[in-house]
């Protein structure tokens, strides 16, 4: 399956309010912040401030791994030897990205559904 194919097939599950139809899901579960808080171009906050969301998940280490989540996500960075908040372990990469992006809760969607994807979580910086 192409990537178009499948971030069209994820498209199609996703509910009005940008969260992931289905409640139980796993895409919905490891996503864990609410999508509806963000316009269609990704931002959130006041009008005279709007920013987008920063998010961060753990992958495997290994080159196949990346080359996915970057064919998928464009604004992944990969920080590797950085637990990161969400707190990845050895053996596991933290990846960095943001919501500022064309079809952002597709890429989200095909994000949670990737079977070594746990949990997408917000990213503070300080």
């Amino acid at each position: 399956m192409t990537l178009r194919a499948l971030t069209l097939l994820l498209a199609m599950t996703l509910d009005p309010t940008g969260g992931v139809a289905g409640e139980g899901t796993s895409a919905a579960a490891s996503i864990g912040f609410d999508l509806g808080r963000l316009d269609d171009a990704g931002l959130y906050g006041p009008p005279d401030g709007r920013r987008s969301l920063d998010y961060e998940f753990c992958i495997p280490v290994g080159t196949p791994y990346n080359d996915e989540v970057g064919a998928i996500d464009p604004s992944a960075s990969f920080m590797p030897g950085s637990r990161g908040r969400i707190g990845c372990g050895p053996g596991e990469v933290l990846v960095l990205g943001n919501t500022h992006q064309p079809g952002f809760r597709e890429v989200l969607a095909a994000l949670a559904a990737l079977p070594y994807v746990a949990r997408i979580g917000e990213a503070f910086f300080e």
